[in-house]
């Protein structure tokens, strides 16, 4: 088998949902699996994986066993040469693995591989690629000296820009591929830490075998980001944690490093927890993009729960949509495009996004086969669901 695609879950059912559909349409034509792992979650996902795909592995675990044991245990049961590694928050386009998995990407040092991640309106995530967070880097991304200067760029590896492939340090765990002799090599995510600094420490440890990690810009792969982490008290604690956990197993003990990690990660951590809210913007026309015409009816009311009037217009064919967008981007009032996600592929929709975004446009996904509509307003957005 080629590859294994590892998506560890908690809490998430609908964007886990959204996940698999998109996941299974790029793995159409390669010789490959999906394992689904669940971290104990208190919601209904299992029971979603059970009745809309019996025929995907789910490993359900009793408790919460944290990021690194859970796709450790699903490694371990997985039969494909290569292993993705990836979050249950994100969307993934059809041609993804295929150029991924081309050959040419995949020289003798080639450690792991990660892609262009955009958010929920279409915006480039900086942490697709990013440096080892030395105690300088860390410093200059704790404090923003990042944004003054590319000279203190290297923690989001500035020395690429978001659209330039090349060699990196860090690559992000909500999307990861690598071989899995590579990663049982080093013996896949140290579980003695929890969550939050097991990709850097992974992307670290394959890089000291000598490994070269690489950036592809040539596919992207929407990250709804705030979906699986609530930014509140544990948050925090666990981000110190997973922190000091990397600095000590790394780095020389500095008693003035430790406090400067301390009050940073404090100051950090307080300043995301303010920024993750559901951004609420007042949409004044909401533009559903389908081939079926009937679905105009199911939207409607869904969007009916939201508690002000809109207008709904209908387009079915993207390149129509793009040509009266650019008058909508003019504009004061506020947009949402709505995707059927049936009709279009994702990555027609991730395409659409990217080269469509803008301040007063947001996007949702509309899921026909459970009725809801999904998507986020901004990568602090915790994201937003809406049911029938």
């Amino acid at each position: 088998m080629q590859l294994s695609v590892i998506i560890l879950n908690y809490n998430v059912r609908y964007f886990l949902e959204q996940c698999v559909l998109s996941v299974q349409k790029a793995l159409e034509h390669l010789d490959a699996e999906i394992i689904v792992v669940d971290n104990h979650s208190p919601d209904d996902s299992c029971v979603m994986m059970k009745q809309l795909f019996p025929n995907i592995k789910l490993i359900e675990n009793k408790e919460n066993v944290g990021f690194p044991k859970g796709n450790n245990v699903a490694v371990a049961e997985a039969k494909g040469e290569y292993i993705c590694i990836l979050n249950p928050d994100t969307v993934v386009a059809e041609d993804t693995f295929t150029k991924i998995l081309n050959s040419k990407n995949w020289q003798l040092n080639t450690g792991i591989i990660g892609c262009k991640l955009i958010d929920g309106t279409g915006n480039f995530l900086p942490e697709s690629k990013r440096g080892v967070p030395t105690p300088w880097v860390a410093f200059t991304k704790i404090f923003g000296l990042y944004k003054l200067s590319n000279v203190f760029g290297k923690y989001y590896a500035q020395h690429l820009t978001e659209n330039q492939s090349g060699n990196v340090d860090i690559l992000v765990g909500a999307f990861m591929v690598l071989k899995r002799n590579l990663y049982l090599q080093v013996g896949g995510f140290d579980e003695n830490c929890f969550m939050y600094s097991d990709d850097i420490d992974l992307s670290y440890m394959i890089q000291k075998l000598g490994k070269e990690n690489f950036y592809f810009h040539e596919t992207s792969v929407i990250h709804y980001k705030g979906e699986s982490t609530v930014r509140d008290e544990k948050y925090i604690q666990r981000f110190r944690e997973a922190m000091q956990f990397f600095y000590k197993k790394h780095f020389k003990k500095s008693v003035f490093f430790d406090v400067m990690m301390q009050v940073g990660s404090f100051v950090f951590t307080i300043f995301k927890q303010k920024q993750q809210k559901n951004i609420s913007k007042k949409i004044f026309q909401y533009i559903l993009v389908t081939k079926n015409a009937e679905n105009e009816n199911v939207v409607s009311e869904i969007l009916s729960k939201k508690e002000f009037s809109f207008v709904l217009r209908i387009f079915d064919k993207m390149n129509v949509l793009e040509k009266e967008i650019q008058e909508f981007k003019k504009q004061k009032c506020n947009y949402e495009v709505i995707f059927d996600t049936y009709s279009f592929s994702f990555k027609e929709i991730i395409d659409f996004m990217e080269k469509n975004k803008s301040k007063n446009i947001t996007f949702k996904n509309y899921i026909s086969q459970s009725n809801y509509l999904i998507g986020s307003n901004n990568a602090n957005d915790r994201g937003e669901v809406l049911k029938l």
